[in-house]
């Protein structure tokens, strides 16, 4: 056997994933309700219009005479065509369109003040939605028709969806009222002479599914809101005929309805009429003809059956309207919390920066004491020697800084080593997460002032110098230096720089002014070695090790400031898979940070200051609005297809162009080119989505107790970058070996053997140099 075969046996087969991991099966099924849900309410809301839509009518040759001249009650069961009127004096009062919870209560009132019934068509989306005011209806003796359950026009629609929209109303009437109704109006039906060919396809359609088709003898027309004393007018009856007359309870403002109901039910009164409710009026004609045919039963009692399918269809209603209320209030947070960042940074960011372009303006006395620069670097070769050497040539005074290995495989530290620069040393510690890699070249660091860098970012040549003049300040403890994306040659890395711009660098400038930044980056930071000593060094605790630190900091009464003048330059991920393992990181960390420091919300001090002001100031607009933000898309796309197109233009170019506003200003404070914000609206289809993934995966693994490991991110190097940056040689001061010890570039080290990371090193521990 071949050892290759031996080794392949040995290994064992590779077993591929046959289903996709449990969190995106959960995530489709979330997705795929929601989208459902949303097309639920889109198909109960976006049909409804006003009853009275002008339709001409077609070609009635083949609509028998009986009907088109008969009465407004048209029976097409069981195959016969036949029409029925009202008995001499009789009226039926009919209301379309409800139930409404403002106008139907108070036509049930006028109705009973009257000691009148009538025959209420309802609309099944509404009875839903008012299960309660339906039964109402029927309680007080009243009867209900079928007006279809979203208003359509039946012609307009497939044969199934026809059947579909009445017997989706029965079954809700079912479950709201526990009873059946045999009568069925069609929206925008008129009267019998207006029946079509069309129509009467779909009447015998209704007949053999059991339906007697009621339209109406007069219209008192008063969705047109004529005024109480027209609509009387258009529903009195000439002489002593009977009439079904047409009114609504809903779709507008049905006051004069109900003014024109106090009138005209006591006036037909004193006329001899009396009022009934549509079978009532129908079997007492049947009654005085002497047919033998059955009196049709009035609000029959409905099927079990029904019950049940009529709650599945109220309690999907119900989920449906309820969401989008809960979309809508989630779109009113967003905005709310939008306007209220812009003008926070307007007046706050917009402050700072006055402050620090006012001729003359510094933090104090020039600072030129030595600094100590820690690059913790675990698998960096593609770009630790541009990284370092950009460090190693910085214009401060005196620049010591140490690269600690943290168990690369790849030879990072051989690549340092043979740059043979003499203020940079490399120390070798095994693999302990970044951290601890900070933790040990801040207890080697011979210097008071720290500077923390990624092994992956390169300084321009006073960068460092710029960083730590903050330091002039005693109050300081930690500086946040302005990161900066450079590679942007793709879109998601373009992006990216527009999100540093905006989202980092300008609400440093807020934080630093309400004093309780939350973060010193990584990528470019500083900070006193007294400061961290009292914090107890860098937290291993949580994966966003610089903003547990700086929170720390900030309780400790530290003041953290930003520095916008340091400027580093830092390679982002260039493919969406990196982007989301970086930011999904990031997230989860600083959800772990801000629950560590949860006690601060109640102590007092500057920690308590920090506890109520700068963790608020994160949950909302580091935590909140970024994962609430797709909500104006999904608003969008729902409003494009099932609302008003203008308006929903409208409310999303508003908020798209108030963030355009705040990332022209982010721009210009950091005096960057605008040209990039042209990609701004397309990042808020796809590079907003993808943060709130992350951050609802971090939530997610956050109140879970999931833990998550560290991402090592594919890097390609800023070698070129630093190239462009016309980076100079490094400025290799002449260091003097301590008495006694040969001076190494060198060393491998066991953590445990090192002092804390808030003092030097002891000496003879390790390779140490001096100035």
């Amino acid at each position: 056997m071949s050892p290759a075969r031996s080794r392949g046996r040995a290994r064992g087969p590779v077993r591929r994933r046959l289903l996709p991991k449990p969190r995106v099966i959960l995530g489709s099924l979330l997705l795929v309700l929601f989208v459902g849900v949303l097309v639920v309410q889109a198909y109960i809301n976006a049909e409804f219009k006003s009853d009275h839509v002008e339709e001409e009518v077609g070609d009635q040759d083949g609509v028998p005479l009986a009907i088109r001249g008969g009465g407004p009650i048209i029976n097409t069961t069981g195959g016969q065509e036949s029409s029925s009127r009202m008995p001499e004096q009789t009226i039926a009062l009919t209301f379309d369109d409800g139930p409404d919870p403002t106008w139907t209560p108070k036509i049930l009132e006028v109705l009973k003040e009257n000691d009148a019934h009538g025959t209420f068509f309802v609309v099944g989306s509404e009875v839903s939605r008012h299960p309660e005011l339906t039964k109402k209806i029927t309680d007080a003796g009243n009867e209900l028709g079928l007006h279809t359950f979203t208003h359509p026009n039946l012609q307009r629609v497939a044969p199934w969806r026809r059947m579909l929209e009445l017997s989706q109303t029965q079954v809700a009437i079912a479950r709201a009222t526990g009873v059946h109704t045999n009568l069925a109006r069609f929206p925008y039906s008129s009267k019998a002479d207006a029946i079509d060919e069309t129509n009467w396809k779909l009447v015998k359609e209704a007949g053999k599914q059991g339906y007697l088709i009621v339209v109406n003898d007069m219209d008192s027309q008063d969705w047109q809101l004529p005024g109480a004393r027209q609509i009387v007018r258009n529903a009195t009856p000439a002489g002593d005929t009977s009439a079904v007359i047409l009114f609504h309870d809903a779709g507008g403002d049905r006051s004069q309805t109900v003014a024109a109901l106090r009138q005209f039910i006591p006036q037909m009164k004193k006329r001899g009429y009396r009022f009934t409710t549509v079978t009532e009026g129908l079997n007492q004609s049947i009654a005085e003809s002497k047919k033998a045919v059955p009196p049709l039963p009035e609000n029959p009692a409905a099927a079990s059956s029904d019950v049940w399918r009529g709650a599945a269809v109220i309690w999907t209603v119900r989920t449906a309207d309820g969401l989008v209320w809960f979309i809508a209030g989630l779109f009113l947070v967003v905005g709310l919390l939008t306007i209220g960042r812009t003008l926070l940074l307007l007046v706050l960011a917009s402050r700072h920066a006055r402050q620090r372009r006012k001729p003359g303006w510094s933090w104090g006395p020039p600072v030129t004491e030595p600094v100590s620069v820690i690059v913790p670097a675990y698998n960096e070769k593609e770009g630790i020697e541009a990284a370092v050497r950009s460090l190693a040539g910085g214009d401060h005074p005196v620049i010591e800084v140490v690269v600690v290995d943290d168990g690369s495989t790849d030879g990072t530290a051989s690549i340092v080593e043979r740059m043979a620069l003499p203020n940079v040393r490399v120390v070798r510690v095994p693999n302990g997460g970044k951290s601890n890699a900070l933790n040990t070249g801040i207890a080697l660091a011979k210097h008071d002032l720290i500077v923390t860098v990624d092994g992956d970012t390169i300084f321009e040549k006073d960068s460092i110098r710029m960083l730590v003049q903050a330091f002039a300040d005693p109050t300081v403890g930690a500086v946040a230096g302005n990161v900066k994306v450079g590679n942007r040659e793709k879109m998601v890395a373009v992006w990216q720089h527009i999100e540093y711009v905006i989202g980092f660098n300008l609400d440093r400038r807020l934080y630093e002014v309400l004093n309780c930044m939350p973060t010193v980056p990584g990528a470019i930071g500083a900070f006193r070695r007294e400061a961290l000593a009292q914090v107890g060094g860098v937290s291993d605790e949580t994966l966003a090790e610089d903003t547990d630190v700086t929170m720390a900091l900030c309780r400790a009464g530290w003041r953290v400031v930003y520095e916008e003048r340091a400027k580093a330059w830092t390679e982002a991920p260039t493919t969406l898979e990196q982007l989301y393992r970086q930011r999904y990181r990031w997230s989860y960390g600083t959800m772990q940070a801000m629950w560590k420091h949860r006690r601060a919300l109640r102590d007092s001090g500057p920690s308590g200051r920090f506890g109520r002001v700068g963790l608020p100031f994160l949950a909302l607009f580091g935590v909140a609005l970024p994962m609430l933000a797709p909500v104006v898309d999904i608003m969008l796309l729902y409003g494009l297809v099932f609302w008003e197109l203008r308006e929903t233009l409208v409310a999303w170019c508003g908020m798209l162009l108030l963030q355009l506003f705040t990332a022209a200003v982010a721009f210009r404070f950091d005096r960057e080119s605008m040209k990039p914000l042209w990609r701004l609206p397309l990042q808020q289809f796809a590079y907003r989505q993808l943060m709130y993934l992350v951050l609802m995966q971090s939530f997610t693994t956050a109140m879970t107790g999931g833990r998550l490991r560290w991402h090592k991110l594919h890097r390609a190097g800023l070698a070129q970058r630093s190239e462009m940056l016309d980076l100079p040689q490094p400025v290799v001061p002449q260091l003097t070996p301590v008495a006694g010890r040969v001076p190494a570039q060198s060393s491998s080290l066991d953590p445990e053997d090192l002092p804390s990371a808030g003092s030097p090193p002891a000496g003879g521990s390790g390779p140490v140099y001096t100035g």
